[in-house]
C-alpha cells in the first residue's frame, strides 16, 4: 500500500510556520533586562565602556554605513543629541562595519558630533539579540534596557522628544 506524503507535508509546513512565527514574536522589541556590558573604541581609538556610563540615560544605536535606513535616521539622531546633550544623556552609535575608514568618512560627511563606536568584529548584535539594522536601545541610569526600537525612526518626533525629556527630568 502506497502512503501519501501530502498530509505529513502539510503538517510539517504548519508546524514550521508556527515555530518561525513564535521566533519572530520573541525577537520583537525587548525591555526590562540589564544591558550587557561592553567596551568598544570610538573613532579616535579611545575605549568606551558601557558600565562607566551608569547614572546617565544612554541612547545606544546599532547601525552600519551600508544600511540605507540607518543612514536616513542619522540626521534626526544628531538633532536629538544636540537638543538633549548634557551630563545626564549619552548617545552612542555603534557602527557594525568592518572598515573604520568608511565609518569615519560617513561621520565627517554628515557632521555627526555624538560618539561613534566601532564593532568591527560584529560582536554586539548577537549580545543584544539584534535582528537587523538599525536597532536602538534606551538604557536607564541603573543600566537596564527600558526601550528597544527596531528599525529607523524620526527621533525628533514630539513623542520621542517628550519621552527622553521626561527621562531626563527636563521640561518640554
Amino acid at each position: 500500500m502506497k502512503r501519501s506524503i501530502v498530509g505529513p507535508a502539510i503538517a510539517f509546513v504548519v508546524v514550521l510556520g508556527a515555530v518561525i512565527g513564535l521566533q519572530y514574536l520573541q525577537q520583537g522589541a525587548r525591555t526590562g533586562y540589564a544591558a550587557l556590558d561592553f567596551t568598544l573604541p570610538d573613532l579616535s581609538g579611545n575605549p568606551i565602556k558601557l558600565s562607566d556610563l551608569r547614572g546617565k540615560i544612554v541612547f545606544l544605536n546599532l547601525w552600519a554605513t551600508w544600511c540605507p535606513p540607518c543612514r536616513a535616521e542619522m540626521p534626526s539622531m544628531q538633532t536629538l543629541y544636540e537638543r538633549l546633550r548634557g551630563p545626564d544623556f549619552v548617545m552612542l552609535a555603534v557602527a557594525e562595519d568592518t572598515n573604520a575608514d568608511d565609518v569615519a568618512a560617513f561621520v565627517k560627511e554628515l557632521g555627526l558630533t555624538f560618539p561613534v563606536l566601532l564593532d568591527t568584529d560584529n560582536k554586539l548584535p548577537a549580545r543584544f539579540g539584534v535582528t537587523g539594522f538599525p536597532e536602538t536601545f534606551v538604557i536607564d541610569r541603573e543600566g537596564n534596557v527600558i526601550k528597544h526600537v527596531i528599525g529607523p525612526e524620526e527621533w525628533m518626533d514630539p513623542e520621542f522628544v517628550a519621552y527622553f525629556e521626561e527621562l531626563l527630568g527636563k521640561k518640554t
